[in-house]
């Protein structure tokens, strides 16, 4: 993955653990419909965020999507 993960609060997301941490402080529930995907609902939304299963294939565009679907609480920088 390129570039850095950074929190208002300083924290850097290395895996889906710590991502889904800091999904579900924000009020993102984990979804299990999809076993080949790592997918969050929030509830009251019709937002989806859909990641691959393998941490390895995250991407910028996967980040872009949870960025704008949380523009309160993430930024992305170019490290």
């Amino acid at each position: 993955m390129s570039g850095v993960w950074v929190f208002k609060n300083g924290v850097v997301v290395a895996s889906y653990a710590a991502l889904e941490a800091r999904l579900t402080a924000l009020g993102w529930e984990r979804y299990y419909e999809d076993p080949s995907l790592f997918q969050f609902h929030k509830r009251g939304s019709l937002d989806l965020i859909s990641l691959p299963a393998d941490f390895a294939a995250f991407s910028s565009v996967h980040m872009y999507d949870i960025v704008v679907k949380n523009r309160d609480s993430f930024r992305v920088v170019d490290a």
